[in-house]
């Protein structure tokens, strides 16, 4: 969505929202998904996303970098910021979840038999989440890992090391609590 198609008073519901004009402010609603803000140092044109598991899944990183393809925007120029958001420890997922995450977002099929390397870079089990037959997913990283095949410059990546779920005097979680409360984002051009 345009940031100018936008009208006052009305809402819309988007996982993104895209600066087509300068001096746009674009806000974000997010509790444990990560709020992800890209700007193009040379256009100034901005955009933020809303974004866990099934935004990952469903490719919207690239799908947004296409956007600023279309604009012109080189991927040397583009700049983006990984908001607060719920961390791997706290984002505990079944194991056939994992294996459909990690077959869409990563584009590559799992097996039980992980190699020690697999399980350090996609999730880790702890003592308590093996007996609770969950796994940790980390969906910072898997964002961090699509920006890279994007070919977005690492030293043009930062990623908030905050979690929503942890810090529950400085965030809401729907994990957590189950509120609906949340937390906004946002970003100038």
């Amino acid at each position: 969505m345009f940031g100018s198609h936008l009208e006052d008073g009305i809402k819309i519901d988007a996982d993104g929202l895209v600066s087509n004009k300068c001096n746009q402010n674009l806000w974000v609603y997010t509790a444990d998904c990560m709020p992800i803000f890209f700007a193009d140092k040379r256009t100034r044109n901005v955009a933020t996303l809303h974004c866990g598991r099934k935004g990952l899944e469903k490719k919207i990183i690239k799908n947004l970098i296409k956007i600023f393809d279309n604009f012109g925007s080189s991927r040397d120029n583009l700049i983006v910021a990984i908001g607060p958001s719920i961390s791997k420890e706290h984002y505990l997922v079944d194991k056939m979840t994992l294996k459909e995450f990690y077959r869409k977002a990563e584009n590559k099929n799992i097996t039980v038999n992980l190699t020690k390397a697999e399980k350090d870079l996609y999730f880790s089990d702890s003592d308590h989440v093996k007996e609770q037959n969950l796994n940790q997913l980390d969906l910072k990283k898997s964002a961090y890992r699509q920006l890279l095949n994007e070919n977005i410059a690492d030293t043009n990546i930062n990623i908030s090391s905050l979690c929503t779920y942890k810090l529950k005097n400085e965030f809401n979680s729907w994990r957590r609590e189950k509120t609906f409360s949340r937390q906004w984002n946002f970003i100038c051009s």
